[in-house]
């Protein structure tokens, strides 16, 4: 029994309420009926559009964005500084066409030259002539891929890894040391000198790690200034004879590596691309399995998203710290010891790191320091060295514009909300609401 004004059960008649939800800003409802934001909506569209969502606010898609929009940016800087950009604007109220086509033709030009001097040259005779610029890629990419790997290991654990530069350095002294110091046979000699160079690694990044752990020092403190030990410590043993210096030279260079420790090409002579890639690529399974199917790995990824509670839990942070980045310093020594062991048989100067320890940085925050997207990030970046030396060769495009395109890819990852507002991506707070709101529509639904 009910009061027949209000609708509200009487209390002892045994009547039931209501289930009906009590609508919200006023909302008129009929008996039985659901607000309208409580709706279940269509099944399969709303399937396809969460994960739709889901697709599009992801880390990935916005990492590909960024790259997109550096593009983009990247076009605009290369038509403003192309001279016949700047001749057809100066006549541009007369006919605007003009600029926009010679704008194009710069844009177009550059970027086809871009891919044709990293992917595939295009008006070169036969495929295993056009084909040759991706190997270049490759061969660029080779120590981005394994620099990164380190750096990513590191931002995994917590740590800020910004001395990839000195553990390239002392890597790459030490395995040119063994290159042309030992007369080994092959491959011997080689692995003898790849071993070194990345133990060599290792050993000053584990300064770090030993720093960290036991007097609490800052990493990227300690790492800057390690690389400004490693430049120095590099040029004083270039300089010195008997050391590193080429008998009978006065320059500060390295006598030549034997050939015995040199990365045989993988397809032939004519092809820069050398068995380091194979390293490369083996580097990247290992710390895959390392990280996402080892137990050492679940210790790496839950220090790196709370120390205290690993610390709680048992964990020995200290040396965790220690051993990631002799870890970490270990695959910056193999990208150290691949550019005195991959090509130059002229010997190597205090140079040698070629700034690929800060551009490792750019390629683990580009791959979100996963394996897998590090060595895509890797092959990008690859690519866009290998097709920026064309680039500037045909078209007369400035090479730092390469570098430009670089630092705004860091720029838009770091800045994740300024890419969804320019694609009108949805957030990923907004992606929470949505699904919370679903969640409460099919609850109701369920308990009517």
């Amino acid at each position: 029994m009910s009061d027949p004004q209000s609708g509200v059960p009487v209390p002892g008649s045994g009547q039931l309420p209501d289930p009906t939800p009590i609508p919200a800003d006023d909302q008129v409802l009929e008996p039985g009926q659901v607000p309208e934001e409580q709706k279940a909506p269509d099944a399969p569209r709303s399937r396809f559009d969460g994960v739709l969502r889901e697709i599009m606010s992801g880390s990935i898609v916005i990492s590909i964005l960024a790259v997109v929009l550096a593009l983009v940016v990247g076009g605009i800087l290369i038509a403003i500084t192309d001279e016949n950009v700047a001749k057809a604007a100066g006549y541009f109220f007369s006919r605007p066409s003009d600029t926009f086509q010679a704008a194009w033709n710069a844009v177009s030009g550059a970027y086809s030259s871009l891919f044709q001097g990293s992917i595939y040259a295009v008006n070169r005779p036969g495929f295993a002539a056009g084909i040759k610029p991706f190997t270049d890629t490759l061969s660029f990419a080779t120590p981005l891929i394994a620099a990164g790997l380190g750096v990513a290991l590191s931002f995994r654990i917590g740590l800020f890894n910004i001395g990839g530069q000195g553990q390239m350095l002392v890597a790459a002294a030490a395995a040119g040391w063994v290159g042309f110091a030992f007369t080994i046979p092959f491959p011997l000699h080689l692995i003898l000198a790849l071993v070194v160079g990345i133990a060599a690694g290792a050993a000053w990044a584990g300064i770090v790690g030993a720093l960290k752990a036991f007097t609490g020092a800052h990493e990227v403190i300690v790492t800057i200034m390690l690389n400004y030990v490693a430049y120095y410590l590099l040029a004083f043993l270039l300089r010195t004879p008997g050391l590193l210096q080429a008998p009978g030279s006065n320059n500060p260079k390295s006598p030549p590596e034997k050939e015995s420790a040199i990365f045989p090409h993988l397809f032939g002579p004519s092809y820069n691309l050398n068995i380091g890639f194979i390293f490369a690529i083996i580097a990247t399974i290992i710390v895959w399995y390392l990280l996402n199917r080892s137990s050492l790995g679940f210790k790496f990824r839950a220090l790196g998203e709370n120390p205290s509670a690993t610390r709680v839990a048992g964990i020995n942070v200290k040396a965790m710290y220690i051993v990631g980045m002799l870890i970490s310093g270990a695959l910056i020594g193999l990208a150290g010891a691949y550019q005195v062991q991959g090509s130059i048989t002229t010997g190597f100067g205090s140079g040698i790191d070629a700034g690929i320890g800060f551009d490792a940085i750019t390629v683990a925050l580009l791959g979100r320091s996963r394996p897998v997207g590090v060595f895509i990030a890797g092959i990008l970046f690859g690519a866009l060295k290998a097709g920026g030396f064309t680039m500037q060769a045909v078209n007369g495009v400035p090479i730092e514009i390469v570098l430009v395109v670089q630092s705004l890819i860091v720029l838009f990852i770091a800045a994740p909300p300024l890419v969804r507002a320019v694609f009108r991506l949805p957030s990923p707070a907004v992606q929470q609401r949505v699904k919370r709101s679903k969640l409460s529509g099919r609850k109701a639904v369920v308990t009517k």
